[in-house]
């Protein structure tokens, strides 16, 4: 069903990726015009190519980094590696993306006199030594850290929104993403969603990272990209930065295990030593969220996971499959 009467013309950067593609869904089925850039680093075309027929989809291949000309009413800033493993892989890349790449979509929604969204991060916040996390939490971030090229990109990447709000009185729009999950997860992005489903369907150990009892909280994906759409929708006065997640917390030793029990694994438990600056709490204080956005998760955490683990069987099925047949 098409809530909107006037067809845009939107932009997702990062349109390849496990959010983006989400979110390409959404603005086609609500009927707009979506032009997806991806420069495939970890994006993938197949997480698109259901939409590849449809007339009103456009895939551009491209990196941020450079400048983009195209004519858009909308910009969804998606683009950047999101996972420890693609990020700390190319660190001065991934700084450029989150750094040059702000500044070319910023410089592009100046000329263009568009509104622009940007998926921040609850990486902002560091390890926090405040609990739950709110809006108005500077962060505890270590700025030479093996984490800092992402944690620090995307803190300078919301400077520099701002700045073009303060300066330009460009249209911005701020959101601090926290853990996501669901279909299109990247089986090898070292997230700790697919992580222990991808080691569960293989009976192998589940690797969890210092004591297990470090917690984080799981938001599915279809409701992430609700909050996206409610968030472009409000007033040019609403600019963010807001907390977009699920509030409810659980360690990591109790998502290892339901992932065991809903799969039906033999996997056991296997302890290894925490990365460095890895978070040991992080929980979004969503009060915000819920009174600007009228927004809160709705999907529970066995939901997500049963549709996630039936993604990533199909696709573990499928490669297995592939690889038989070569």
């Amino acid at each position: 069903m098409i809530k909107n009467t006037i067809r845009k013309k939107i932009l997702v950067t990062g349109g390849a990726g496990f959010l983006g593609s989400h979110l390409c869904d959404r603005l086609l089925s609500e009927g707009h015009d979506v032009l997806c850039v991806d420069n495939l680093y970890t994006g993938t075309k197949d997480n698109i190519k259901h939409l590849i027929a449809n007339p009103f989809f456009e895939l551009m291949r491209h990196d941020v980094t450079t400048p983009l000309y195209v004519e858009v009413d909308e910009i969804y800033n998606l683009a950047c590696p999101a996972s420890p493993i693609h990020y700390q892989y190319d660190p001065v890349q991934t700084t450029k993306t989150c750094v040059h790449g702000s500044i070319n979509m910023l410089g592009l929604a100046k000329r263009l006199n568009a509104r622009i969204f940007q998926a921040s991060t609850s990486e902002v916040y560091g390890d926090p030594k405040a609990h739950p996390q709110s809006e108005t939490y500077w962060g505890h971030v270590n700025p030479i850290g093996s984490r800092s090229c992402y944690d620090e990109g995307k803190r300078c990447a919301e400077t520099l929104f701002f700045d073009y709000h303060r300066q330009h009185d460009l249209d911005i729009k701020v959101a601090r993403i926290f853990n996501t999950y669901g279909p299109r997860m990247h089986p090898n992005d070292g997230r700790v969603v697919s992580n222990f489903i991808v080691q569960a369907l293989h009976n192998q150990p589940i690797t969890v990272y210092g004591s297990g009892n470090q917690t984080r909280s799981f938001c599915y994906v279809g409701d992430l990209i609700e909050s996206f759409i409610r968030m472009m929708e409000t007033d040019s006065g609403f600019t963010g930065p807001v907390n977009l997640g699920n509030p409810q917390e659980f360690s990591i030793l109790e998502l290892a295990e339901k992932v065991i029990e809903m799969t039906g694994s033999s996997s056991r438990v296997e302890f290894k030593s925490l990365p460095q600056d890895d978070p040991v709490q992080r929980q979004p204080d969503i009060s915000l969220a819920r009174n600007t956005l009228d927004w809160e998760p709705v999907t529970t955490l066995e939901q997500g996971l049963e549709k996630t683990i039936q993604y990533f069987h199909e696709l573990l099925i499928s490669s297995e499959g592939s690889e038989s047949v070569g």
